[in-house]
Order: C-alpha cells, then sequence, then structure tokens
C-alpha cells in the first residue's frame, strides 16, 4: 500500500489489560482508546506517557473503563491534549461511567488521580459522529477520513474505519456479531479488503450456549431464588451490558407478570435510562419499540 501505517500497541494486546493503541498513519498519529481498569494504577499508563504529547487525534470505540477510563487522567497529568473523535452514546454513557467510578471510590477513599472537574474537561470538546458518518481531518491529517461502524457489544460501542489515499486501516475489537435484545450485530459488509486490520480474538475459544438457552437459565436461577425468599445481587457495569441483562430481567418480569421489585443502583441509574431512551437510533427494532412501551414502574431506580 502506498499509505505507511505503523501499529503500536501500547496496553491489553497479550492479556486482559484495558486497551490502548497508538496508529501513524503518514506520520499522523491516532491514540485508539484510553482505557484503565477499576484498579485505577497510574504504572499501567506508562507506555501512554511516553507518547501522549505526540497524539494528534483521540479515538474512543466504547462507553467502558476499559477503553476510555484513563483521559481524564491522561488530559490532566499526562500532555494528552489532541481532538477526541467518539460517537454520541459512547460520549453521553463514558462520561456517565466516569461519573460514577469517581463518586464509588470517593465514598470509600481518599480518591484524587482525577476529580469531577477533570472528567469534564477531558469530555467537554470531544466531536460526536453518527453512525457510518465519514468525517475529514484538515491540517496535519488533510486527506485522511474517519468514520464510527456499529460493533454491536456496547451501545454506541465503534468499529472505527480510517481511509487515507483509498487504503482502510479497521480498529474492531471488542465486536459482536450476534444480534441481541438491545443491539444489532455488527455489519461485516461494511468492511471488504481492509489494508489492516487491528482485532481481537478475546472469545474464540469460547463455546458460546445459544443464546434463548443462556437467557432462560440464568432467569431461571433468578426466579428460584426469589421465590425461596432470598435476593439476588448482580453486580454490574454503569452503562454498558447492563442494558441488555436490564432489557433480559424486563422481558421475563413481563411475560410472567413476577411481583418482585428490580433496583438498578449506581450513582447514576437515573441519568443512564434517560439518556438511553433518547439513542434508540443506535438499538435493535424491537429494542426501541419495548422502551416506546415499557411499564414506567418496571425499574425502581437510584
Amino acid at each position: 500500500m502506498g499509505t505507511s501505517v505503523q501499529v503500536t500497541p501500547l496496553c491489553g494486546v497479550y492479556n486482559e489489560n484495558p486497551l490502548s493503541y497508538l496508529v501513524s498513519i503518514d506520520g499522523f498519529n491516532f491514540l485508539i482508546d484510553c482505557g484503565w481498569n477499576d484498579h485505577f494504577d497510574p504504572s499501567l499508563l506508562q507506555p501512554l506517557s511516553r507518547v501522549a504529547s505526540t497524539v494528534d487525534a483521540v479515538l474512543l470505540s466504547h462507553p467502558d473503563t476499559l477503553h476510555l477510563g484513563a483521559l481524564p487522567y491522561a488530559a490532566k497529568h499526562l500532555g494528552l491534549a489532541a481532538p477526541v473523535f467518539s460517537t454520541e452514546p459512547v460520549y453521553r454513557l463514558g462520561l456517565l461511567t466516569m461519573y460514577d467510578q469517581y463518586l464509588s471510590r470517593k465514598q470509600v477513599s481518599e480518591f484524587d488521580l482525577f476529580t469531577l472537574d477533570d472528567i469534564d474537561s477531558a469530555f467537554q470538546n470531544v466531536t460526536r459522529l453518527t453512525n457510518a458518518q465519514h468525517h475529514h481531518l484538515t491540517g496535519k491529517g488533510e486527506g485522511i477520513v474517519i468514520s464510527p461502524h456499529v460493533a454491536g457489544h456496547l451501545l454506541g460501542g465503534t468499529v472505527w474505519k480510517i481511509t487515507k489515499d483509498g487504503e482502510d486501516v479497521i480498529y474492531a475489537v471488542d465486536f459482536n456479531h450476534r444480534k441481541e435484545k438491545h443491539l444489532n450485530g455488527i455489519n461485516q459488509s461494511s468492511f471488504v479488503r481492509p489494508a489492516v486490520l487491528i482485532t481481537d480474538a478475546y472469545n474464540a475459544l469460547n463455546n458460546q450456549p445459544y443464546r434463548r438457552q443462556k437467557d432462560r437459565e440464568f432467569t431461571e436461577t433468578i426466579k428460584k431464588t426469589l421465590r425461596s425468599q432470598g435476593n439476588v445481587l448482580l453486580p454490574v457495569d454503569t452503562a454498558g451490558r447492563v442494558l441488555e441483562l436490564l432489557q433480559i430481567l424486563e422481558s421475563c418480569w413481563n411475560e410472567e407478570s413476577l411481583p418482585f421489585p428490580i433496583y438498578f443502583l449506581t450513582y447514576v441509574a437515573s441519568s443512564t435510562i434517560d439518556y438511553v431512551k433518547s439513542f434508540l437510533e443506535w438499538m435493535s427494532d424491537a429494542m426501541a419499540k419495548s422502551f416506546e412501551t415499557t411499564r414506567d414502574n418496571a425499574f425502581i431506580l437510584k
């Protein structure tokens, strides 16, 4: 290919650590994902610290900590000052995720790696793109076009397509080809013979059961516990896979008219549901219809 592409993994390649890649296209440096984990260990960010000041643009793929959790810290402490691009759901739900992370830790410790103001500062200038929108970079990035495509794993989750001189670089991590309750799967026809493909094989060796079987076994265990006068505690993320979980429970409760209350407890639960209702165009058709008819008292939020 005529275009020069250099890929430098910064974190998350040979293990389950958060994701961060430096992708240089004809000298223009993309930081694709800026992840951290729930331990918030600054030593994980040492590779990022060495290149943060050279980054020309940041692309965020998913609204969870593993993909964007280090953004406030990197902007405040590591010299990361490049413009940031994401979809609207990744921006909104990523912001809520970081609020929840800070508030949860501040409740139990003297957490001082970043503040709510640092989160706002890091997210305030994010450029939000719609699905499959072509955004032409200018200046040093003249001739480069970026576009987000549905990844199918989290709401707003993105497969990034970067094009230069007719050559495509595809960043496709944590994608899902299956259609689920609240999301459609990845549209693989959008990516034909890319020059460079950056992906993962995280679940390559897992034998995934059929979704209906998995959902049935899950809900049957919950119902058995509740009907035995027990309680069920499900640790969840802030605004990621929890949305699929809530939809599974909602369907089960509606089908069987179960009397047990469901509590969705995070510091930003109400805001999460409110934002999700405004992102119907990013969801499956069935999910959009469900939100239009969902009972107001289906979930008790805090």
